[in-house]
Protein backbone atom coordinates (compact mmCIF):
# COMPACT_ATOMS: atom_id res chain seq x y z
CA UNK A 1 0.00 0.00 0.00
CA UNK A 2 1.04 3.45 -0.74
CA UNK A 3 1.16 6.65 0.92
CA UNK A 4 -1.26 8.00 -0.61
CA UNK A 5 -3.50 5.04 -0.60
CA UNK A 6 -2.98 4.92 3.15
CA UNK A 7 -3.59 8.85 3.54
CA UNK A 8 -7.09 7.98 1.59
CA UNK A 9 -8.24 5.42 3.56
CA UNK A 10 -7.17 6.78 7.10
CA UNK A 11 -8.98 10.09 6.07
CA UNK A 12 -12.49 7.47 5.30
CA UNK A 13 -11.88 5.86 8.43
CA UNK A 14 -11.23 8.61 10.38
CA UNK A 15 -14.77 9.70 11.26
CA UNK A 16 -15.91 6.32 12.28
CA UNK A 17 -12.78 5.93 14.70
CA UNK A 18 -13.28 9.22 16.26
CA UNK A 19 -17.36 8.59 16.91
CA UNK A 20 -15.82 5.61 18.47
CA UNK A 21 -13.35 7.29 20.44
CA UNK A 22 -15.79 9.02 21.90
CA UNK A 23 -17.77 6.08 22.94
CA UNK A 24 -14.31 4.91 24.42
CA UNK A 25 -14.07 8.35 26.19
CA UNK A 26 -17.79 7.92 27.68
CA UNK A 27 -17.48 4.58 28.93
CA UNK A 28 -14.18 5.29 30.55
CA UNK A 29 -15.25 8.22 31.96
CA UNK A 30 -18.72 6.10 33.21
CA UNK A 31 -16.67 2.87 34.68
CA UNK A 32 -14.07 5.51 36.26
CA UNK A 33 -16.71 7.61 38.12
CA UNK A 34 -18.13 4.09 39.69
CA UNK A 35 -14.96 2.75 40.75
CA UNK A 36 -13.68 5.82 42.59
CA UNK A 37 -17.19 5.74 44.45
CA UNK A 38 -17.39 1.87 44.84
CA UNK A 39 -13.92 2.17 45.67
CA UNK A 40 -14.44 4.42 47.88
CA UNK A 41 -17.12 2.69 50.03
CA UNK A 42 -15.13 -0.92 49.98
CA UNK A 43 -12.38 0.84 51.31
CA UNK A 44 -14.23 1.65 54.29
CA UNK A 45 -16.18 -0.95 54.95
CA UNK A 46 -12.66 -2.58 54.33
CA UNK A 47 -11.49 -1.00 57.89
CA UNK A 48 -14.86 -1.13 59.23
CA UNK A 49 -14.86 -2.74 63.26
CA UNK A 50 -17.40 -4.50 62.17
CA UNK A 51 -16.57 -8.20 60.04
CA UNK A 52 -19.92 -8.21 58.79
CA UNK A 53 -18.62 -5.37 56.66
CA UNK A 54 -15.05 -5.76 56.87
CA UNK A 55 -14.76 -9.29 55.63
CA UNK A 56 -16.86 -8.79 52.46
CA UNK A 57 -14.90 -5.71 51.01
CA UNK A 58 -11.43 -8.05 51.43
CA UNK A 59 -13.15 -10.98 49.75
CA UNK A 60 -14.06 -8.81 46.82
CA UNK A 61 -11.06 -6.90 46.82
CA UNK A 62 -9.35 -10.45 46.39
CA UNK A 63 -11.68 -12.19 44.24
CA UNK A 64 -11.86 -8.78 41.55
CA UNK A 65 -7.71 -8.82 41.75
CA UNK A 66 -7.57 -12.65 41.57
CA UNK A 67 -9.35 -12.96 38.30
CA UNK A 68 -8.88 -11.93 34.80
CA UNK A 69 -11.05 -8.66 33.85
CA UNK A 70 -12.69 -10.47 30.70
CA UNK A 71 -13.89 -12.79 33.17
CA UNK A 72 -15.89 -10.23 35.32
CA UNK A 73 -16.77 -8.69 32.28
CA UNK A 74 -18.16 -12.32 31.02
CA UNK A 75 -20.19 -12.71 34.01
CA UNK A 76 -21.96 -9.94 34.05
CA UNK A 77 -23.09 -9.95 30.52
CA UNK A 78 -23.82 -13.35 29.93
CA UNK A 79 -24.80 -14.71 33.65
CA UNK A 80 -26.89 -11.92 34.86
CA UNK A 81 -29.76 -12.80 32.19
CA UNK A 82 -29.93 -16.45 33.92
CA UNK A 83 -31.12 -14.33 36.84
CA UNK A 84 -33.21 -11.98 34.56
CA UNK A 85 -31.23 -9.54 34.59
CA UNK A 86 -30.46 -8.28 31.11
CA UNK A 87 -28.44 -5.08 30.10
CA UNK A 88 -26.58 -3.45 26.37
CA UNK A 89 -23.56 -4.68 26.41
CA UNK A 90 -22.00 -0.82 27.24
CA UNK A 91 -23.79 -0.96 30.64
CA UNK A 92 -22.08 -3.94 31.12
CA UNK A 93 -18.80 -2.83 30.62
CA UNK A 94 -19.50 0.46 32.36
CA UNK A 95 -20.25 -1.99 35.41
CA UNK A 96 -17.44 -4.48 34.83
CA UNK A 97 -15.22 -2.09 34.17
CA UNK A 98 -16.00 0.24 36.89
CA UNK A 99 -16.26 -2.65 39.78
CA UNK A 100 -13.10 -4.34 38.72
CA UNK A 101 -11.19 -0.73 39.13
CA UNK A 102 -13.02 -0.34 42.33
CA UNK A 103 -10.93 -3.35 44.08
CA UNK A 104 -7.52 -1.62 43.47
CA UNK A 105 -8.89 2.09 43.83
CA UNK A 106 -10.19 0.77 47.32
CA UNK A 107 -6.44 -0.21 48.33
CA UNK A 108 -4.95 3.23 46.79
CA UNK A 109 -7.73 4.63 49.25
CA UNK A 110 -6.51 2.53 52.12
CA UNK A 111 -3.00 3.22 51.35
CA UNK A 112 -4.17 7.09 51.77
CA UNK A 113 -5.91 6.54 54.91
CA UNK A 114 -3.40 4.81 56.60
CA UNK A 115 -0.34 6.89 55.67
CA UNK A 116 -2.21 9.61 57.86
CA UNK A 117 -0.55 9.81 61.33
CA UNK A 118 -2.99 7.78 64.19
CA UNK A 119 -2.68 10.79 66.38
CA UNK A 120 -4.78 13.05 63.96
CA UNK A 121 -7.57 9.99 64.24
CA UNK A 122 -7.17 10.31 67.88
CA UNK A 123 -6.88 14.48 68.23
CA UNK A 124 -10.29 14.29 66.39
CA UNK A 125 -12.14 11.99 68.66
CA UNK A 126 -11.12 13.61 71.87
CA UNK A 127 -12.47 16.62 71.06
CA UNK A 128 -15.75 14.86 70.28
CA UNK A 129 -16.09 14.25 66.37
CA UNK A 130 -17.15 10.71 65.21
CA UNK A 131 -15.26 8.28 63.01
CA UNK A 132 -17.62 9.19 60.26
CA UNK A 133 -16.64 12.75 60.67
CA UNK A 134 -13.15 12.38 61.15
CA UNK A 135 -12.61 10.40 58.41
CA UNK A 136 -15.11 12.83 56.17
CA UNK A 137 -13.54 16.05 57.43
CA UNK A 138 -9.96 15.39 58.69
CA UNK A 139 -8.40 12.28 56.92
CA UNK A 140 -9.46 12.07 53.69
CA UNK A 141 -8.74 15.74 52.51
CA UNK A 142 -5.21 14.95 53.76
CA UNK A 143 -5.12 11.72 51.99
CA UNK A 144 -6.01 13.42 48.67
CA UNK A 145 -2.32 14.75 48.04
CA UNK A 146 -1.15 10.58 48.41
CA UNK A 147 -3.84 9.17 46.47
CA UNK A 148 -4.39 11.28 43.72
CA UNK A 149 -1.13 10.50 41.25
CA UNK A 150 -2.42 6.64 41.50
CA UNK A 151 -6.03 7.31 40.97
CA UNK A 152 -4.51 9.27 37.73
CA UNK A 153 -2.55 5.48 36.77
CA UNK A 154 -6.30 3.75 37.31
CA UNK A 155 -7.78 6.12 34.72
CA UNK A 156 -5.01 5.93 31.70
CA UNK A 157 -5.26 1.83 32.57
CA UNK A 158 -9.28 1.88 32.65
CA UNK A 159 -8.71 4.25 29.52
CA UNK A 160 -6.80 1.60 27.57
CA UNK A 161 -8.94 -1.91 29.19
CA UNK A 162 -11.99 -0.32 27.35
CA UNK A 163 -10.90 -2.10 24.56
CA UNK A 164 -11.81 -5.59 26.43
CA UNK A 165 -15.60 -4.42 25.66
CA UNK A 166 -15.35 -5.05 22.05
CA UNK A 167 -15.45 -8.76 23.08
CA UNK A 168 -18.91 -8.85 23.89
CA UNK A 169 -19.68 -6.21 20.99
CA UNK A 170 -19.85 -2.74 23.05
CA UNK A 171 -19.42 0.21 21.09
CA UNK A 172 -16.23 1.67 21.70
CA UNK A 173 -12.65 2.33 19.37
CA UNK A 174 -11.63 -1.31 19.09
CA UNK A 175 -14.45 -2.90 17.96
CA UNK A 176 -15.08 -0.86 14.98
CA UNK A 177 -11.26 -1.35 14.08
CA UNK A 178 -12.10 -5.05 13.87
CA UNK A 179 -14.95 -4.11 12.30
CA UNK A 180 -13.19 -2.19 9.38
CA UNK A 181 -10.48 -4.98 9.61
CA UNK A 182 -12.59 -7.08 8.48
CA UNK A 183 -14.30 -4.41 5.46
CA UNK A 184 -10.83 -3.37 4.64
CA UNK A 185 -8.59 -6.12 5.29
CA UNK A 186 -5.70 -3.88 6.42
CA UNK A 187 -5.71 -4.80 9.97
CA UNK A 188 -1.98 -3.46 10.60
CA UNK A 189 -2.70 -0.08 9.26
CA UNK A 190 -6.28 0.03 11.45
CA UNK A 191 -4.23 -0.75 14.48
CA UNK A 192 -1.45 1.64 14.06
CA UNK A 193 -3.86 4.51 13.82
CA UNK A 194 -6.30 2.93 16.78
CA UNK A 195 -3.03 2.79 18.55
CA UNK A 196 -2.20 6.16 17.98
CA UNK A 197 -5.09 7.29 18.85
CA UNK A 198 -5.03 5.50 22.32
CA UNK A 199 -1.81 7.61 22.97
CA UNK A 200 -3.79 10.75 21.79
CA UNK A 201 -6.25 9.77 24.55
CA UNK A 202 -4.19 8.89 27.37
CA UNK A 203 -1.23 11.01 27.06
CA UNK A 204 -2.47 14.05 28.57
CA UNK A 205 -3.35 11.90 31.36
CA UNK A 206 0.04 10.83 31.92
CA UNK A 207 1.52 14.69 31.79
CA UNK A 208 -1.06 15.27 34.72
CA UNK A 209 -0.22 12.08 36.66
CA UNK A 210 3.51 12.79 36.29
CA UNK A 211 2.83 16.59 37.79
CA UNK A 212 0.50 15.44 40.53
CA UNK A 213 3.60 13.03 41.14
CA UNK A 214 6.45 16.12 41.35
CA UNK A 215 3.42 17.88 43.29
CA UNK A 216 3.01 15.01 45.51
CA UNK A 217 6.88 14.21 46.11
CA UNK A 218 7.65 18.11 46.97
CA UNK A 219 4.59 18.29 49.63
CA UNK A 220 6.38 14.98 51.63
CA UNK A 221 9.70 16.59 51.44
CA UNK A 222 8.74 19.95 52.82
CA UNK A 223 6.13 18.17 55.32
CA UNK A 224 9.26 15.89 56.13
CA UNK A 225 11.74 18.52 56.66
Amino acid sequence: MTFTQFTTLAAEWMPELLVAAGHTLKMAVAAYVLGAVAGLLVALAGRSPQRWLSTPALIYIEFIRGTPTVTQLFLIYFSLPLIGITMPAFEAAVIALGLHYAAYMAETYRAGIEAIERGQHEAAQAIGMTRSETMRHIILPQSLRIILPPMGNSAISLLKDTSVASLISAPELMLRAHDLTSEYYTPMQLYLIVGAMYLVMTYPLSLIVRRLERRASKGYRTGSS
